[in-house]
């Protein structure tokens, strides 16, 4: 009878232990969700607006340079075009 009631309170030991433990992971989360709510969304679609005015000022002085017909610049910047997508279709590749 008494190694029945030592395993019962091993086992309330560690019912006990594992409680605390999501208690624990219980809290991170909450405080991650938190965090994450507080994060302001205005700051976000600012970021997104500027990155957004930079690409377009930057096709359009790209436009520019092809109108004025530099091809050794076009052709430098088509190679790099191509050498980024290659390089991220590699590197993705490898990843998945």
């Amino acid at each position: 009878m008494s190694d029945a009631y030592e395993r019962e309170q091993q086992n309330n030991a560690l019912l006990n232990s594992l409680s605390s433990k999501v208690s624990a992971l219980k809290s991170v989360t909450i405080d991650i969700y938190d965090n994450s709510n507080s994060r302001n969304v205005d700051e976000t679609s600012e970021v997104f607006s500027s990155l957004g005015t930079n690409l377009k000022g930057s096709a359009n002085r790209l436009t520019r340079m092809a109108r004025q017909g530099d091809t050794v610049a076009v052709l430098k910047v088509a190679g790099i075009v191509v050498g980024v997508g290659v390089g991220g279709w590699l590197v993705l590749g490898w990843i998945f």
